[in-house]
């Protein structure tokens, strides 16, 4: 442990806290999903800590290819800007898929009457297909609620956010401290991913906190429809804005 990597190592902890709390992306979608798809805390940090593993390894893995091959930072610089457009571009899809998806699932849960009859006695109540009436369902609600079931939201995002690089790690933090030594750059790129996911889980866990005080039913019905939107507005964001 040379000053220099302690030095390294500080400033991985420091870029990764700034890094992860200046990009919305690393944690609205969470908070977002797990509120529209009423997910526990516990479920929501697990999905947060399964697709922020995937977004630190794609880095890791890169950087330590190229520093194994010797390929020059430029060229893994240019890699990572490529990973970043495709990234940005995939939650867009993943966002305005998700959106379209929770407008149709609105449409369909506004609530409508029907009409019974009882012997001499005919009637009429309201309810809605996604709230408290339990009519067995077939066709695409029951394809809904298998998608639900198999996680496929959770997986989706995980492939989003392998695509997803960390910008800082590989040349401000990986490069230098593979002057020093390999051991060096294990405790260098250690410190930035465990603070890059612990600032992840922390920030869902808060956002979340507070989100789940903020009540408001005549939007219930379109919980959905607004994770969509604010994945969107977070793949625009770093597509449109470059944040």
């Amino acid at each position: 442990m040379t000053p220099e990597i302690i030095a390294l190592m500080a400033a991985a902890a420091s870029i990764a806290l700034v890094h992860t709390l200046l990009g919305p992306d690393h944690y609205l979608p969470f908070v977002a999903l797990a509120r529209g798809r009423g997910w526990s805390l516990r479920r929501a940090l697990a999905v947060t800590l399964f697709c922020g593993s995937g977004h630190i390894v794609g880095s890791v893995l890169l950087g330590f290819l190229g520093l194994y091959l010797g390929i020059r930072l430029g060229t893994l610089e240019w890699i990572e800007g490529l990973r970043g457009d495709l990234a940005g571009w995939a939650l867009v899809a993943f966002g305005l898929v998700y959106f379209s998806w929770g407008l149709r699932r609105a449409q369909r849960s506004r609530e409508h009457s029907h009409w019974h009859s009882h012997g001499a006695v005919r009637h009429r109540h309201p309810h809605g297909h996604h709230a408290e009436h339990s009519h067995p369902h077939t066709g695409p609600d029951a394809a809904e609620d298998g998608v639900q079931q198999r996680g496929l939201v959770a997986w989706a995002l995980f492939i989003v956010f392998v695509l997803g690089p960390c910008e800082p790690l590989i040349p401000l933090l990986m490069f230098p401290a593979a002057r020093e030594s390999a051991a060096g750059v294990m405790a260098v790129t250690g410190v930035f991913a465990l603070v890059t996911i612990a600032t992840m889980l922390g920030a869902v866990a808060v956002a979340l906190w507070g989100a789940q005080r903020l009540q408001f039913p005549g939007l219930a019905r379109f919980g959905q429809a607004i994770a969509g939107g604010v994945v969107l507005c977070c793949g625009l964001a770093i597509t449109v804005l470059g944040l």
